[in-house]
């Protein structure tokens, strides 16, 4: 059935044959692409044929001794937390949607707070189930069908059909949270309290995007850790596991797109800099507003209007990467691009033939689309490539494929050979992977 659709950024929107999965399917003539909850940013699960995951909803197994759960790839993670977190269980590593199939969270190979401790989400996967082009179910792990499994891990859909997934689970006290927010004055000393606090399991800034000066970069530095029963019980809190929010407030149409501007944004900014009044508070706090802020707010994509927006997110390698970091705030500042949201993170080493996260700084921005972005995202474009960094597939919607071969390099190279030699009836392509010219002909 031909369907309008896009992402959660709701940029691009596509007309696309949508069809529920089914194991025949892999048998069309289209190349074609799966998709979970669509929930990447821009064009990586769309394309002329689309294949709905969705059905592919069921947990088949779970060994509470090793915490190994066995689930089909349309499961969410949602799901999961709503089942396992009263049996004392979490996700190794979550994004800031807990609204991601679990498919998805393989090919995008997703990451969290925690990837400078903890690594990405395929550094927990056991192994999975790939329907591949000539119709064969394939077992795939670091040990069996080893090329297909790393192929697959950021793949970004391009391998195959991800049927289920094992994962790995991790066994918690509670499901709170103990949060500690910093206020930091500007860009250089969010760094160093990054610095001070790798051995955190979670960390994550919001950051000021449009102070200038002597406050460019300011922003809240938050550190997690889940809490243990004594300490909840010094706080008087009985109940150690949280239910999951199922209803809260929702946008139900687009606004219109004036709401979101230069001067809106920097209201907000200000009053959310300055609500914390204090410059360190420590607290106790349910792992919902820790990890998923905005899923408290249903369609809050539809803020940014019809147009929709584009959510930039890019990794600079620590070695002159502050430096870099710096100037593109800066340059944001100045030329007033303003975006909503702005979160900064730090990674990790990352394996992976098409691995996003490289030991750095990660910042992400969410821009409202309109003529003048794309020029001066193209600027961006630049600055990143001369730091030595690279932007995130799962959430680019217009990188050019230049950009994009000359960022991933090597790791390109071999992925696209790997593909050709496994895969040669490329059956499987998205608009994102013919975009970026990402599939050799």
């Amino acid at each position: 059935m031909i369907q309008k659709i896009g992402n959660w950024g709701n940029y691009p929107v596509m007309d696309c044959d949508v069809e529920e999965y089914s194991p025949s399917v892999i048998h069309s003539n289209v190349p074609q692409i799966p998709r979970g909850m669509g929930r990447s940013y821009g064009d990586a699960s769309l394309g002329a044929k689309v294949v709905s995951m969705l059905r592919l909803n069921c947990m088949l197994d779970f060994n509470p001794e090793t915490g190994v759960l066995w689930a089909e790839s349309g499961v969410t993670l949602s799901e999961i937390l709503e089942v396992f977190v009263p049996r004392g269980f979490f996700l190794p590593v979550t994004p800031g949607t807990r609204f991601v199939s679990l498919g998805g969270a393989v090919a995008a190979d997703v990451h969290g707070k925690n990837h400078h401790k903890e690594g990405s989400f395929c550094d927990h996967v056991e192994y999975i189930d790939l329907q591949v082009e000539d119709g064969r179910i394939l077992r795939c792990s670091r040990i069996e069908n080893a090329e297909w499994f790393d192929l697959t891990r950021g793949g970004m859909g391009l391998t195959g059909i991800i049927l289920r997934v094992a994962l790995r689970l991790k066994k918690i006290e509670t499901s709170w949270i103990k949060q500690i927010n910093i206020k930091v004055r500007n860009f250089e000393e969010l760094c160093s309290l990054f610095e001070a606090h790798q051995g955190s399991t979670y960390s994550v800034a919001w950051v000021d995007c449009l102070a200038k000066g002597k406050k460019a970069g300011r922003g809240i530095f938050m550190i997690g850790e889940h809490a243990s029963l004594s300490e909840i019980r010094q706080e008087g809190i009985t109940q150690p596991f949280t239910s999951l929010k199922k209803k809260g407030l929702s946008i139900p149409f687009f606004l219109p797109e004036i709401i979101l501007n230069n001067f809106t944004i920097r209201v907000f900014n200000f009053l959310y800099y300055h609500k914390q009044l204090k410059r360190k508070r420590v607290f106790l706090t349910p792992y919902e507003p820790y990890f998923y802020p905005l899923d408290s707010i249903f369609h809050w994509n539809r803020v940014y209007g019809k147009r929709g927006f584009v959510q930039y997110q890019f990794v600079l390698p620590f070695e002159g990467g502050a430096e870099a970091m710096q100037d593109i705030l800066e340059t944001i500042a100045r030329r007033g691009f303003a975006s909503f949201l702005t979160v900064l993170k730090t990674f990790g080493p990352q394996e992976g033939l098409l691995a996003f996260p490289m030991e750095g700084y990660t910042l992400a921005l969410d821009f409202p689309v309109s003529p003048e972005l794309f020029p001066f995202l193209t600027e961006l474009d630049q600055k990143v490539q001369q730091a030595g960094g690279r932007i995130y597939l799962a959430k680019d919607a217009r990188m050019s494929p230049e950009v994009f071969a000359s960022t991933y390099g090597e790791k390109l190279s071999t992925f696209q050979k790997i593909l050709a030699r496994l895969l040669p009836g490329k059956s499987f392509q998205s608009a994102l992977s013919q975009r970026l010219q990402l599939i050799q002909s």
